[in-house]
């Protein structure tokens, strides 16, 4: 879980339910545009609004920007295709160094054209350390990057990194703009210029961003012209806006996309995903930092039930953040639910069962507090399926909700419902995730895990380019994690979306945990064509 994956969320933690209601009365069509304006206008409905849209602060960094391209991008099975750059890059010296050709007669949409100097403005600027750009420890392996005249660019890192390619999808940004700017809080944060294939023509922050397709695209000017992103953070009022006709498509839960069936205009798209559901184990609780408790509760959780009840079957078991259909997932870590084995590893650890049912060891309860980021009704019903299943066991958590503004300071010794998940590579999730060196970082390491063992692991799976190697190491890494949980993991979500059925062939990607613009079956808009 990146701490930007988190940040995501919490840039759009509920307010409340007025916050919602103002929303619902605004439709994000008020200057004129509006759900099914016409077969060249899209209106999506979606929970999550960006903190900024500046690349160098972390915007896009896994591609589909709509404002921005990077080198490379992603199909739709995943596989790395050229954007920026006229080929996939030239890996030389054993692993350590890329060399991209660059696409020749590309502009920004201000007309400038693009070049080298622009891919090496962006990485660099990234990687400086007055830059307050969370997700930048994802190039850690960057040694330098230079530009080869206009047209070429190149890599060289500290030591080989297999999945290196894949953090070329970050958005390329213009130099000529965002030089002289400060970077944390200049203009191009709210205003920024790209060679993507659209335009941002407006935000009205906690309601909707605009877009306009870009006449000048290199890779031809979109037939969707009008694009509109409402911030509705309410699940019931995105699906009531969507009924209504105030939206083409949105982002539903389970239970709200199954009202749709009926419905002969519309479809329901289901998209894989990594993003997973979890508990944070803190191990500075005198609780949750008892590694029996820790074996317990991932014992005691009854995962099946939570993925039949909560997710209506749209979605899978968790045991890590890697999904049990991942060609990456360690065989044999899963755990099963057994209640009888969590009672026994607590009473072997001095937890006796005191008057009222909770556990007491050396005058302590077996009791914690659980927070969900308030308005998040699926992170709403996990703590409290996960609270349910912990009690029988003998354990209390308290669960309670607030913004992130609330949780954060709190996460040193309280657990939070948390969620992550980046399908590109296991190294982008498990290091930021579990590394002891990242802490309380921010977002990153929330229950502040350590375990030299799995740190070892980690290391030698970021550092190695042989995958057989990194499988190995990643195997070891979750078997560490199944022995000494810092995290009680319970699902992956699908996300199901219900689009109106006007534009042809669309498709889904394997998703993250964000699933903002970028994501979703609106991940390659500029290339849809409607139906006749």
């Amino acid at each position: 879980m990146t701490a930007r994956s988190i940040r995501g969320v919490a840039a759009t933690a509920m307010a409340g339910v007025l916050a919602a209601g103002a929303v619902a009365c605004s439709a994000p069509g008020a200057g004129g545009e509006g759900g099914s304006g016409g077969k060249d206008s899209l209106v999506v409905g979606l929970a999550n609004e960006p903190e900024t849209l500046s690349p160098l602060l972390g915007y896009g960094k896994d591609g589909n920007s709509k404002v921005f391209d990077g080198l490379l991008r992603r199909d739709a099975a995943m596989k790395l295709r050229p954007a920026l750059a006229a080929g996939l890059p030239k890996v030389t010296d054993d692993g350590r160094t890329y060399t991209f050709a660059l696409r020749h007669g590309v502009k920004f949409s201000d007309g400038e054209p693009f070049t080298a100097k622009d891919v090496v403005f962006t990485y660099r600027t990234i990687l400086d350390e007055k830059t307050n750009n969370a997700a930048k420890g994802e190039l850690d392996a960057i040694d330098k990057v230079t530009a080869q005249g206009d047209d070429t660019v190149v890599f060289a890192l500290k030591y080989p990194y297999a999945p290196f390619a894949e953090r070329t999808v970050l958005p390329i940004v213009p130099e000529h703009v965002a030089k002289g700017q400060d970077v944390n809080t200049g203009s191009f944060n709210t205003a920024p210029v790209g060679t993507g294939p659209y335009v941002l023509t407006g935000w009205s922050k906690g309601e909707k961003l605009t877009f306009k397709a870009n006449p000048g695209y290199w890779g031809g000017e979109p037939a969707v012209r009008k694009l509109t992103m409402a911030i509705i953070k309410d699940d019931d009022v995105r699906a009531t806006r969507l009924r209504s006709g105030d939206l083409d498509g949105a982002i539903l839960p389970p239970h709200l996309a199954k009202g749709f069936k009926g419905d002969k205009a519309k479809r329901t798209i289901t998209a894989k995903t990594t993003d997973f559901r979890g508990v944070t184990l803190p191990t500075a609780n005198e609780v949750t930092g008892d590694t029996a408790v820790r074996r317990a509760l991932d014992l005691a959780v009854d995962r099946e039930a939570m993925v039949d009840k909560l997710l209506e079957g749209a979605g899978r078991a968790g045991y890590g953040p890697v999904p049990t259909g991942s060609e990456w997932f360690a065989k044999g870590t899963e755990r099963p639910h057994d209640l009888d084995r969590a009672k026994k590893l607590l009473d072997d650890a001095g937890w006796k069962p005191g008057g009222d049912g909770i556990r007491e060891k050396d005058g302590r309860r077996a009791a914690f507090t659980l927070w969900f980021p308030a308005g998040d009704k699926l992170r709403e019903e996990h703590a409290l399926a996960f609270a349910s299943d912990a009690k029988k066991a003998g354990i209390k958590a308290e669960v309670r909700s607030g913004t992130w503004e609330v949780i954060e300071p709190r996460m040193k010794d309280d657990a939070v419902l948390a969620g992550g998940g980046n399908p590109a590579d296991p190294d982008f999730d498990l290091y930021n995730l579990l590394h002891s060196s990242l802490a309380l970082d921010g977002f990153n390491n929330m229950a502040a895990y350590a375990d030299a063992d799995v740190d070892k692991a980690l290391e030698e799976g970021r550092r190695s380019g042989d995958k057989a190697a990194r499988k190995a190491a990643y195997d070891k890494v979750q078997r560490g994690l199944a022995g000494n949980p810092g995290y009680v993991f319970l699902t992956h979500v699908d996300h199901l979306y219900v689009m109106n059925d006007a534009w042809k062939d669309l498709t889904t990607q394997v998703e993250p945990h964000d699933h903002g613009l970028g994501a979703g079956p609106w991940w390659n808009v500029e290339d849809w064509q409607p139906k006749k």
